[in-house]
């Protein structure tokens, strides 16, 4: 999967389908010759003489450093010819940054290499590690590649090292550089946008001449742009034509950029945001940079995603829960919000036992002295005035019933009224002097202080290990303003927004590795940190405050163009909508809800007769599929953006059965007879429709397709299609 030619000084990389090919050119320097579908190592040679010597300057050219420009590089060097956007940029004691990094040694070693501090693929076949050195300094860059044979992922990242005495300043260290050679296909760019409760919405634009930059500088990775940027040749489609995807595996706030140059190539690259960013690196000194988790798909986007939900399921989630069935919730915050005590939980406990759901997870409001939202954040105390009898009173019913329990915390959070602010001000992120910016009435823990992690690391496990708690949900509700420690020095500020991620998730693994029992699920104001960084410690994320039965179509399209099914947490919630404030039919919600972990955000007590059946019928229908969201193939039919219907299929990997929702948003009389075509099926297998009481080949309900029912605003459909 990963070999070297001495001969030709060419490295060739393949995974399942595809292939990846660059080479030690005449000055030293990594070009890039090929990423594409899965070609035959033989070929590198024709790839160096074809595609190599249109751009390679030689050594014997004293002007080969202005020839840069042209070349396809491994890794964008800057001031020396190379007029387009750089990977790193360091800068010396005498503020020179000019670089030239050029090849110095590699090695082939088996498995996947850890990243220290941060998530990155738990297993792969092969990791290739190629050293650049600069012609002007003692700077150094190992370059890293790993790839696996079963997977169409390839997995990227560097480290800049600074091999001399005297400190550097990192100004700049993207995670990759990847080069595609022809833009005469008409790329389009997509990427996933929102806001609060419209999260990763998919936009797709032409890409043209210049940079188009994706970023965040709110201190995650956001609810308005996720770290993911995928190019889709012209035509291409759900199940057809070229795409190539690029995710950043980090959590913090990130950068990404496609450049489209003037020799027709295509340069896209991405990392830890270069936006102020500066990292002093002292004499022996490694700087590592974020995963990013590159795909290359000719199945169209489809293709894409599948490949990227078995990397994620594979390489990413903790194996211990990735294909574990997933605990069916009900959340008493809508019900509630923080106005609650004992005998309204108990009532829903109660309540939610009689109805087939297994745990009860009490959110905000358990605490210090939490009434509203602007006090008691970092209190990690037990209201016992709110709850008579403590978390216990409450445990104790849930075991009554045979409920497991659940707890909301906000650990990164601090409200100005409460003890521990009183006691350590310093510990809140702000500049002295200055009138800090306040969200949600609170204010940002400095995780980039060591003292600051090891005490909410320690007030959180007290809590956890006094009590019998099997499930956590993290929150996390505000961007991140001042972006300014008073334990960092002067020339350290640029390194604040990389090392508060780093406390994030330096937190985050001290707790699920100290506390492997406890299923944790990561919010941030709903889906604000949905990442492959978040995933590596969080198996499932709430992937949204919406939880409108319309709405959630969307928001679970476009997460599902990069993410599986599988982590994304979706509840029934209750109408009128506490977001939209739109009513849709009960059945609607359950079924949009199935097509993840599913649960509940409401009060059960309140519930009609009916509507109480509906939650019985839907926990056995999700009982009956959960296989298929853990597990199976994603195909999506017909998109909730452009068309007034939403369906998402999904399939068995041994295409033995299939799970189909589908939502119709408006009625119209003149709608009828719409024909929909399944995906995933194996065409010579006879299956039967379930609720249709139909029987057909897989390649007669591929290619003729079934007629869509004709329902009422927002009605739904759920099929379950077997192997006759």
């Amino acid at each position: 999967m990963i070999g070297f030619d001495p001969q030709t000084s060419c490295f060739f990389l393949s995974g399942k389908n595809f292939s990846y090919v660059f080479a030690v050119n005449g000055v030293g320097m990594l070009q890039h010759l090929y990423y594409g579908h899965q070609i035959a190592a033989s070929d590198a040679a024709f790839l160096i003489k074809a595609h190599g010597e249109a751009y390679a300057p030689q050594a014997d050219d004293l002007n080969y450093d202005m020839r840069t420009d042209d070349m396809l590089s491994e890794c964008g060097s800057f001031a020396r010819g190379d007029f387009r956007e750089p990977t790193v940029v360091v800068e010396r004691a005498d503020g020179a940054r000019m670089s030239r990094f050029c090849y110095h040694s590699h090695k082939i070693v088996k498995g996947a290499l850890p990243l220290k501090g941060m998530p990155c693929a738990r297993k792969a076949d092969e990791t290739l590690v190629v050293t650049l050195k600069d012609d002007f300094s003692e700077v150094e860059i190992d370059l890293k590649y790993t790839v696996s044979e079963d997977s169409d992922v390839l997995v990227r990242s560097l480290a800049v090292r600074n091999g001399g005495s005297d400190p550097v300043q990192v100004k700049k260290a993207f995670s990759f550089c990847a080069e595609l050679p022809d833009t005469r296909r008409n790329f389009s760019a997509l990427r996933l946008t929102g806001s609060w409760a419209k999260e990763r919405a998919p936009v797709l634009s032409p890409l043209a001449e210049g940079i188009l930059r994706l970023h965040s500088s709110r201190g995650y990775s956001s609810h308005q742009m996720n770290p993911f940027l995928a190019l889709l040749e012209e035509n291409a489609g759900e199940e057809m034509g070229e795409c190539y995807g690029f995710a950043l595996l980090y959590s913090g706030s990130f950068a990404m950029t496609a450049e489209c140059s003037h020799n027709g190539s295509i340069r896209v690259q991405g990392g830890i945001s270069d936006e102020l960013f500066g990292w002093k690196l002292c004499a022996g000194e490694v700087l590592e940079t974020p995963q990013a988790a590159l795909c290359y798909s000719r199945e169209g986007l489809g293709g894409m995603s599948r490949a990227y939900h078995d990397f994620f399921r594979e390489s990413i989630i903790d194996p211990k829960y990735v294909h574990a069935r997933r605990p069916v919730v009900v959340n008493n915050w809508e019900a509630t919000y923080f106005d609650f005590d004992n005998e309204k939980l108990f009532a829903i406990i109660d309540e939610a036992a009689k109805l087939g759901i297994d745990t009860f997870v009490l959110d905000d409001g358990w605490f210090g002295k939490r009434d509203s939202d602007t006090s008691g954040l970092g209190d990690w105390v037990v209201n016992g005035h709110k709850l008579k009898g403590g978390l216990q009173a409450v445990i104790d019913r849930c075991k009554q019933k045979g409920l497991r329990f659940g707890l909301w915390f906000e650990p990164e959070m601090v409200s100005e009224d409460s003890d521990l602010f009183r006691a350590h001000p310093d510990w809140a992120i702000a500049k002295a002097g200055v009138e800090p910016c306040r969200g949600r009435n609170q204010l940002i823990l400095d995780f980039t202080r060591k003292e600051v992690v090891d005490h909410v690391f320690a007030a959180v496990s007290k809590v956890l290990r006094e009590n019998d708690i099997s499930y956590v949900k993290w929150d996390k509700n505000r961007d991140m303003t001042e972006n300014y420690s008073a334990s960092l020095s002067p020339e350290r500020q640029g390194e604040f927004w990389h090392r508060y991620a780093l406390g994030f998730y330096d937190l985050a693994k001290r707790l699920t590795e100290a506390f492997p029992e406890v299923f944790f699920e990561g919010c941030a104001g709903g889906g604000g940190r949905f990442d492959g960084g978040a995933l590596y410690y969080f198996p499932q994320i709430w992937t949204s405050d919406d939880t409108d039965g319309m709405e959630r179509t969307k928001i679970q399209w476009g997460t599902s163009i990069l993410y599986p099914l599988s982590s994304m947490s979706c509840h029934v919630s209750a109408c009128p909508n506490h977001q939209t404030q739109r009513t849709t039919p009960f059945f609607t919600r359950g079924a949009i809800a199935s097509l993840g972990a599913t649960g509940y955000e409401l009060d059960l007590s309140k519930l009609s007769f009916e509507e109480k059946e509906q939650v019985k019928a839907q926990i056995e229908n999700y009982k009956r599929i959960d296989e298929l969201v853990l597990k199976g193939d994603l195909y999506r039919l017909s998109d909730p953006f452009h068309t007034n219907y939403f369906c998402e299929m999904l399939v068995a990997k041994d295409k033995s059965r299939a799970y189909l929702v589908g939502e119709q948003f408006r009625a119209d009389p003149c709608d009828h007879s719409r024909v929909l075509r399944l995906q995933g099926l194996d065409a010579g297998t006879i299956y039967c429709v379930e609720e249709l009481g139909l029987k057909a080949s897989g390649g007669a309900l591929m290619d003729a397709g079934l007629i869509l029912p004709h329902l009422g605003d927002c009605g739904a459909w759920g099929l379950h299609i077997e192997k006759a």
